[in-house]
């Protein structure tokens, strides 16, 4: 190319450093930017798990470690990262303990996705309710882990089919109460009601009068049916 007409390409702003590329306008050796995350999980196999996955991207980099709730809080306020994965079951702060706590002091919102083993209906209504943008369970594979880290930290959300089917089928259906799934949990444990009565410091009448509130709300005929409900939808544990 001329002497002249190379002058004139650079006079109206054409880049031409070593490696540009003319068509999609950046060098190839350009540094992506980070995404920043903090994993916090009490098991050292899931957590090194999520680390060694987000850690072979080129532009995710996990800046700590926390093994248990108060550690995350910690973590969280000293780096600021742009994405943090919890788990739900942990020691001293449960991950849902951890969300309400964050969202509820930082500005901006932080962006938080909530892992776990269980597809538990009231964890997941919790995670929701509290902020969290992204929800998965253990068994999710290495892309599905990718594409929640980044539509999250792009400040997006992202729940996986099976997780939104459970919130459209929450909010379709009445919330029980603590008590009643304390009572719930104690029925699926075979106590009667004279029993649990005398567990939760309660009259048999009252609790009598949650089991039909119980039933009514989980639109089951007796009591077999609102423990297997409660089992599918995750609200109690099939070893309550």
């Amino acid at each position: 190319m001329p002497a002249s007409a190379t002058s004139f390409r650079r006079s109206i702003g054409e880049k031409s450093y070593p490696g540009y590329d003319p068509k999609t306008g950046a060098a190839p050796n350009t540094p992506l930017e980070q995404i920043r995350v903090v994993i916090a999980d009490d098991h050292p196999v899931a957590r090194q798990g999520l680390s060694a996955i987000l850690g072979s991207m080129d532009d995710i980099e996990v800046v700590a470690e926390a093994t248990d709730g108060e550690e995350a809080c910690q973590l969280y306020r000293q780096h600021a990262p742009d994405v943090l994965i919890v788990d739900i079951r942990m020691p001293k702060k449960d991950g849902l303990q951890v969300v309400e706590e964050l969202m509820a002091g930082h500005r901006p919102k932080p962006r938080i996705i909530v892992i776990t083993t269980y597809e538990d209906e009231e964890d997941i209504r919790r995670a929701v309710r509290a902020g969290a943008k992204g929800y998965l369970v253990k068994v999710a594979d290495c892309e599905q882990i990718e594409q929640a880290v980044r539509t999250v930290a792009a400040g997006q959300s992202l729940f996986p089919t099976e997780i939104t089917l459970k919130l459209v089928e929450a909010v379709a259906c009445p919330e029980l109460s603590k008590r009643e799934r304390q009572v719930l949990e104690y029925l699926a444990n075979g106590r009667s009601n004279k029993e649990i009565g005398a567990i939760l410091y309660i009259s048999e009448l009252t609790v009598k009068g949650h089991v039909r509130s119980i039933l009514e709300k989980l639109n089951a005929k007796g009591r077999s049916e609102a423990i297997a409900i409660a089992i599918k939808r995750g609200l109690i544990r099939a070893n309550a």
